[in-house]
Formats: C-alpha cells, structure tokens, sequence
C-alpha cells in the first residue's frame, strides 16, 4: 500500500545514504506493526503483521472486500493470504467478519469490517496462525540440525580423545552425552566416531 511504500522509501533512502555499500533487502512476513483503528466502541490499537495490517488498510476504502479483491491489491502468495485472513476473521480477535462462516477460507469468501467488534484492551495483539509443518518439511529440516551439529559432535569427540589419550567406547559415549547439550542418538554418535578414525583423527 501507498501509507507503507511511503515510509519504506524514506527509510531506505536514510539507510543507503548512512552505510554505503550496503544493500538493503525487506523480510515482509518477518514484519510488524500497530496499527490505530476507530470502532463504534472506541479507539483500539490493534498490533498486528505486515501482511494482516496490509489486509486492514483495505478497509479503510470499502466495509467489505471480496477474496479476489484482497489477492488482487496485496499480491500476498496464497497459502499467506489464506492464513492471515483465517487469523483476522477466525481468531480469538475479530476485527473483520467472514461470509459465509466456516473455517476455510475460499476464492468465493466475502469479508466485511467488524463494526460491532470491543475488547477491553486498548491494544490488542492479533496472533497469527502458524502453519502446520509437512512431515517432508520435518525431515529435511532435522537432516539439516543434523548435518550442524556432526562438526559439534566431532569437536567433542576429538577434545575427549586428546584429553584421555584411551577410552572405552562406553566411556566415550557417557562423557559425549554429557558434554553435548542437544539430544542426540548412540548411533549417531557411533557414525561420527567411525568417520573421525577412517581420517585418522582417532
């Protein structure tokens, strides 16, 4: 939008001109902000994403905007859309309505400011939904900590070694679950020990 396009480009035009060099890149769903809006039950300050407050500025134009339409002006990828629209009319803080209810949100939805909406707080925190980690997702990224932490592994294995000169491997492994401060299987740890005496380190 307009408001935020504005004061992004003052900022970068302040931050280029005090680093140079320097290249300056936005994490938008990374992004938050407070956001002042006017209710038939007072002023609330309601603090939310960039993506949710980019949806909220909406409204200030329209009470109430199609799904196709928000697509269409926030160029929000989908999945994020959907999310961030199902946090705004479906979360525990309601500041927009969703026609026809349900829990999904569909190319089909209507949503309409919450004219009706009142809370106790002047602000108000408007979480978002996080998004359920596909078991695909879940494996990379535990094969990802993984591959970190075999050079952690490895750094203890060897520090031990140096330190005792002789170890049993019962030995090795008691004193390796001890030093190591993330979970971590025998296994494991059998694998990195193999690793380090085919190079030679042990």
């Amino acid at each position: 939008p307009v408001e935020l396009s504005l004061h992004q480009e003052v900022f970068k035009s302040f931050y280029l001109s005090k680093h140079q060099g320097r290249r300056l890149i936005w994490q938008p769903s990374l992004a938050h902000c407070i956001l002042k809006a006017n209710f038939p039950s007072g002023k609330k300050e309601l603090s939310v994403s960039l993506y949710q407050s980019v949806i909220l500025l909406l409204f200030n134009d329209a009470d109430e905007i199609g799904y196709r339409y928000i697509r269409d002006h926030t160029g929000i990828e989908e999945a994020d859309l959907k999310r961030t629209l199902q946090s705004l009319a479906l979360g525990p803080v309601r500041p927009i309505k969703k026609r026809p209810k349900g829990k999904d949100v569909t190319e089909d939805d209507l949503f309409a400011y919450a004219s009706d909406f009142s809370h106790k707080q002047l602000r108000i925190k408007v979480n978002q939904i996080q998004m359920k980690e596909t078991p695909e997702e879940q494996k990379h990224c535990n094969e990802k900590i993984f591959a970190d932490r075999q050079y952690q592994i490895d750094a203890a294995i060897v520090r031990i070694m140096k330190a005792r000169k002789s170890l049993t491997h019962s030995g090795l492994l008691q004193e390796l679950f001890a030093i190591l401060k993330f979970p971590v299987q025998a296994v494991d740890l059998k694998k990195r020990m193999e690793s380090l005496i085919e190079r030679e380190y042990m």
